[in-house]
């Protein structure tokens, strides 16, 4: 514990504008692509395709658009961020490995591997200091 303490101490006295703006375009990215697959489901059914035969293929359908929907949101307030980062990990994770399962697609598999490196970055950073989670830590 007295680690994830020391990274929240040095991430408030670290935190820049830049990051925050990052964590917040990254969070509307993932608000935008979880409307985009709501809306156009026949894109999800395609691109999980190659491993619609195993088993909880269906269940990964239902939880991609809410999980985009509600991390996005989160992560742009910036409220819970490495919970909702966490959330994402897995499907960002399965949108690199589907690019080498099914038919190679350059521009999905190059955007997916940034997200999921950004990601990976604010795991450890946190929310910063603009942020509803530094808001809350600091009215107690």
């Amino acid at each position: 514990m007295p680690t994830i303490k020391s990274l929240n101490k040095w991430a408030n006295a670290h935190t820049y504008y830049p990051l925050d703006l990052l964590r917040i375009s990254l969070g509307v990215f993932l608000f935008i692509k979880g409307i985009n697959f709501i809306s156009n489901s026949q894109i999800l059914v395609d691109l999980i395709k190659p491993v619609q035969n195993l088993a909880g293929s269906m269940i990964i359908i239902h939880y991609v658009a809410p999980a985009h929907l509600i991390g996005g949101i989160l992560i742009a307030f910036g409220l819970l961020t490495r919970w909702s980062v966490m959330a994402q990990l897995p499907l960002l994770f399965g949108a690199v490995l589907i690019n080498f399962i099914g038919v190679m697609n350059t521009a999905n598999l190059v955007i997916a591997s940034i997200i999921f490196l950004i990601c990976v970055f604010f795991l450890f950073y946190g929310s910063g200091k603009h942020s509803v989670d530094y808001y809350l830590k600091m009215e107690q």
